[in-house]
């Protein structure tokens, strides 16, 4: 193995950010390669600066490197600059940590976090000297992996990507480094006889031993082709986050990057159950890291990287059990006095003055609340069970420790909405600025909204999204409403790129061919807005016989198959088209820690037992229709992730 760094060097004073490139952060690792370890080349595939705070990517770095047979090195998509120079002069896709070539790698893994990243990845297979087609792919060559999110609909990539992981990454890491190193031991004689052995790793999908028939724009059948795959993929899950403190040694960048800050992670999964969420329905159920554990990691992160900001990350910060008590023993902690706590995704429903006046001890940044719908009907409908009070308290609550600007988030285009429910959003704002007015002199309040694109797995998957002009229109109505409002600042999310997201998140294997052209039309950094291109996408979905109609915004049947269903993320199909249904009926459904089980499926077969919680339920949890699958008599519950013997799960 050797370096391109004597190749890459001259190039790096060329480009706009040369720091992008060469490494050298504190907690960067210098693996020791060796042929008989398994080599992964962990990739983002997007900018560095966007990529290196990713938490994934981090924690599986670490994970990896720590294992005797396997070593992990990282990379990133390189911005057009440097990709032009990079052709230019036959120097190819390259490791950040010791600027190894991609070929002398076992794996080359994507962490697939957005859509519109998926002609970036592309490109990097490309520069890594690897056929893009897996078809076309040699035994000598890299396999090409990719997880997250996105994953969840692999079949836009899957002519691109020999397997994909579903779930979570800690374990299965280490049971795919184990089938790898065994077929490099054996000389790697067959590529196929790789990927069938793949295919028998709980949570891996290997999309070349399927085979997918269609029926005009629908998907017909998904069905294996090898005996060694599966008919249906079930999602990895980890039991316990307290077994995995990782990352212990967060990367401290020398140059400048989204999120620069400790990141901690305090629980992963969500059961509030709203129905535009995929990251909360996927990623069920609900495991909170012990709160002891919490501190250290900040204490101890703090320590050895300098920050003096943290970021206790989740879906739902604010309902970690005892949040309040976590952040005063991070602020009471000696070297601590002005470090700032940030808690991202905040619930208006669980945010407290309690809360905010133990996060107001550090230095004040803004706060984000996510209300989503403007008007009741609209969040029943969602399942975002918060009424307006609970806004209105939260607000007040934060105004009242001190900010002085609040962040609103909302979205647009969502099932049923009516102009009514877009311009409730301007209702819930000017509010929010009148008790602003009651603290502040100038209290600042920005609106911003994004267009809904319905995802894999969650109830909205059968939902055909707002056209181009009907987004368009929405936001230049709210637009419209709030122009001459002071303190009031609207931002939004161009709709021809929540277009472009539709056309690749709800697309079936044939769109490959599409993502593909747009690619050699030269799309690249679909996500950001110098280089994004609608037009793009339509004149290849064109050319390869599709529309924008067909694969975004068509409603789906409850008959139809649809593109994941090989696919488990661990959710009864019925559940979720219940729960559509429930949805059209403006019904809400309680967080399921405070309500009987709603038999999701999501713990079905994990071992997870329901106790009865000492807590009560946040404020605002109690305030659902009733139109529920609760009935009398209910005790609130709380999940505790642990494996259990059949014999001791309760009903």
């Amino acid at each position: 193995m050797t370096s391109v760094w004597p190749r890459l060097e001259p190039l790096l004073p060329k480009v706009q950010k040369p720091a992008r490139y060469i490494g050298c952060e504190d907690g960067a690792q210098s693996p020791d390669h060796d042929p008989s370890k398994t080599a992964w080349l962990l990739a983002y595939p997007d900018t560095y600066e966007i990529g290196l705070p990713n938490q994934g990517l981090q924690i599986l770095y670490e994970i990896l490197n720590e294992r005797p047979d396997a070593v992990a090195e990282r990379t990133y998509a390189p911005w057009t600059d440097l990709e032009e120079l990079l052709r230019a002069e036959s120097v190819p896709l390259f490791s950040v940590d010791t600027h190894r070539a991609a070929a002398d790698f076992d794996i080359l893994a994507f962490n697939l976090s957005a859509e519109l990243v998926y002609t970036n990845v592309l490109n990097c297979i490309d520069l890594a000297g690897v056929p893009v087609r897996a078809a076309d792919r040699r035994s000598e060559d890299l396999l090409i992996g990719a997880g997250g999110h996105c994953a969840y609909n692999p079949e836009p990539l899957a002519d691109f990507v020999d397997f994909f992981v579903l779930g979570d990454g800690e374990e299965v890491v280490a049971e795919i480094t184990e089938v790898v190193g065994r077929w490099k031991a054996a000389g790697k004689r067959d590529r196929l006889e790789v990927l069938v052995a793949l295919a028998g790793v709980e949570g891996v999908y290997v999309p070349a031993l399927y085979d997918v028939t269609y029926d005009g724009p629908r998907v017909a059948s998904i069905v294996p082709n090898h005996p060694a795959a599966p008919e249906r993929i079930e999602k990895r899950t980890i039991a316990d986050l307290a077994d995995w403190p990782y990352p212990r040694n967060q990367l401290v960048p020398l140059t400048e990057v989204v999120h620069d800050r400790l990141n901690v992670e305090v629980f992963r999964g969500c059961t509030r159950g709203c129905r535009f969420c995929q990251a909360g329905m996927i990623t069920r159920p609900v495991r909170e890291r012990p709160a002891d554990q919490v501190r250290t990691m900040v204490t101890e992160g703090l320590r050895r990287t300098g920050y003096d900001e943290v970021s206790l990350t989740s879906l739902s910060t604010a309902d970690f059990s005892g949040i309040e008590d976590v952040v005063a023993g991070i602020m009471d902690a000696p070297g601590c006095d002005d470090v700032s706590v940030s808690l991202p995704s905040l619930r208006v429903d669980a945010f407290t003055v309690g809360v905010a006046g133990e996060v107001s001890r550090g230095r004040r940044t803004g706060l984000t609340f996510a209300p989503e719908a403007g008007t009741w009907r609209m969040r029943q409908i969602i399942n975002k069970l918060i009424r307006e009070e609970d806004l209105y308290t939260a607000v007040d609550a934060a105004f009242s420790q001190g900010w002085r600007r609040v962040k609103l988030y909302f979205l647009t285009g969502l099932p049923t909405e009516t102009d009514e429910d877009t311009l409730g959003i301007a209702t819930l704002a000017r509010r929010c600025v009148e008790i602003g007015r009651a603290h502040h002199r100038n209290p600042s309040v920005t609106v911003s909204v994004g267009g809904f694109v319905p995802k894999a797995f969650t109830p909205f998957q059968w939902f055909g999204q707002n056209t181009l002009e009907e987004l368009t229109r929405k936001m230049h109505l709210l637009r419209d409403e709030l122009r001459r409002d002071r303190g009031i600042q609207f931002k939004w999310h161009d709709p021809r790129a929540t277009v472009a997201e539709g056309i690749a998140s709800r697309g079936d294997r044939r769109l490959g061919a599409v993502i593909e052209d747009v690619w050699r039309r030269g799309g690249r950094f679909q996500e950001w807005s110098e280089h994004f291109d609608l037009q793009l996408w339509l004149d290849a979905l064109e050319r390869h016989g599709f529309t924008v109609e067909d694969l975004a915004y068509r409603h789906r049947t409850e008959d139809e198959v649809l593109p994941w269903d090989h696919i488990s993320a661990g959710l009864h199909k019925d559940f979720l088209w219940q729960d559509w249904q429930d949805a059209l009926a403006e019904v809400g459904l309680e967080d399921c820690r405070w309500t009987p089980c709603y038999d999701c499926g999501a713990c079905t077969g994990f071992g997870i037992e329901h106790v009865v919680a000492s807590a009560v339920p946040p404020a605002g949890g109690s305030q659902g229709t009733g139109q529920d699958l609760a009935t009398g008599g209910s005790v609130p519950v709380a999940i505790s992730a642990r494996p259990l013997a059949a014999s001791t799960v309760q009903p």
